[in-house]
């Protein structure tokens, strides 16, 4: 199983989000390369990254930063806010990103998904969909809609797109543990490689992540940058096994 540490990214600033609102941030004194290096170096295996700010107002205001990041790494980077375009995604790869991830634009029109995977290829487009309660939130989590994220993943995976990065939004920077039975059930709803995201606190959620058949790989924000896990601890695990 993969480990992908996470930075988000507003205003330039590295920040977390509680369950993913603006007015619950926490900025992070080091500039974004200097945590990308150390998530490196501890034995991450992606980088994930989110534009907070094209998330919530489309947009792309990071991408020099962004551009700074890769070209400071030798693991890949996927980067999620905002891809709601081609020319979105095509700025991104240009900025040395080895996949985008759709999320707003995936739910609304899965015509548009099935595009961009004809256009730029299965490899370089993700999907995330972030829900709540099994129902799918949109544009920064700032909209819930009645769609079942379930429904939605296999639509997504019908149209050929190779992974679906899943987030349950109400475990998302509360620091209190993945929502491991939502998470069972994307596993058995789709075929495609499944990353899970939100709640990860602690050395024995990452470890359990690791044990469950099938899951592609798990995004780490909150837990890293609080020090509650030391990720080459994690890497420690997973060669053990």
């Amino acid at each position: 199983m993969l480990f992908l540490p996470a930075i988000d990214l507003m205003g330039g600033e590295v920040v977390r989000l509680r369950q993913g609102k603006a007015d619950q941030k926490t900025v992070y004194p080091a500039p974004a390369l200097a945590y990308a290096r150390r998530w490196q170096d501890e034995g991450g295996d992606w980088l994930h990254i989110v534009d907070l700010d094209a998330a919530f107002s489309g947009v792309h205001a990071n991408l020099e930063t962004v551009r700074t990041i890769t070209k400071g790494l030798v693991i890949p980077v996927e980067l999620g806010g905002g891809m709601r375009s081609p020319e979105a995604i095509q700025a991104a790869l240009d900025a040395g990103v080895a996949r985008v991830v759709i999320g707003t634009r995936a739910a609304e029109s899965i015509e548009f998904l099935a595009e961009m995977v004809k256009e730029f290829g299965r490899d370089r487009i993700a999907v995330g969909i972030d829900a709540k309660n099994g129902k799918v939130s949109v544009k920064g989590w700032t909209e819930t809609s009645d769609q079942s994220a379930f429904e939605l993943a296999k639509r997504v995976e019908q149209t050929g797109v190779g992974t679906i990065i899943y987030t349950d939004i109400s475990t998302d920077g509360m620091m209190q543990g993945p929502n491991f039975q939502e998470l069972d059930q994307m596993l058995v709803t789709v075929r495609c490689n499944v990353i899970a995201s939100g709640g990860v606190s602690s050395l024995g959620d990452l470890q359990r992540l690791t044990q469950i058949p099938r899951l592609h790989g798990a995004i780490v924000g909150k837990a890293l940058y609080d020090n509650a896990i030391r990720l080459h601890d994690a890497v420690d695990f997973r060669h053990q096994l």
